[in-house]
């Protein structure tokens, strides 16, 4: 497929880490709520969201929060735990893509008693470059593929990135 753009609409670079970072918390935002959490297992779990979002394409750093005192009431005894909910998530995550970069955040908003997802950094191409990645991968074979229109780009292999955020200690958690 020659000529195959990731981004039929043409968008700039700016506009498709924007794309991509709503994206990533929208799924954390729909994928994690209602999962049992406690505030010991509170810490797993957010070491677990960073770590399925970090997989991601573009991803170069997620940090989540969960705080399990803002959510509902405590069963007992074996049910005493609460339920993920939306007013207990705080994410934050940094995509690059070259120089182009993006730092988004899902938080709570306590005016509206709502989380919202909102854009709190972005850099246009200018200053240094970010993590290089390539544009195609290893498949199955071994051999280089061309990327998909659905793989996001075909960026960085999950063993690439798990490299290189070691490296960076990229992936923060805090209950």
């Amino acid at each position: 497929m020659k000529g195959l753009r990731i981004h039929p609409a043409s968008l700039t670079p700016h506009e498709a880490l924007l794309f991509e970072a709503g994206i990533k918390l929208g799924g954390v935002f729909h994928q994690y709520l209602g999962i049992p959490v406690t505030p010991r297992t509170a810490p797993s779990v957010a070491r677990t969201i960073a770590t399925a979002i970090g997989l991601q394409p573009y991803v170069v750093e997620a940090e989540v929060r969960l705080r399990p005192a803002r959510g509902g009431r405590v069963g007992r005894g074996r049910f005493a735990y609460r339920y993920l909910t939306a007013e207990m998530l705080d994410v934050r995550v940094r995509l690059a893509d070259g120089r182009t970069e993006v730092v988004a955040r899902l938080a709570p908003r306590a005016d509206l008693r709502y989380p919202l997802m909102r854009v709190e950094r972005l850099r246009r191409g200018r200053g240094r470059p970010a993590a290089r990645r390539s544009a195609r991968r290893r498949g199955p074979s071994g051999r280089r593929t061309s990327p998909s229109a659905g793989s996001g780009g075909g960026r960085r292999t999950p063993r690439a990135r798990a490299r290189s955020s070691r490296r960076r200690g990229s992936r923060r958690t805090t209950a």
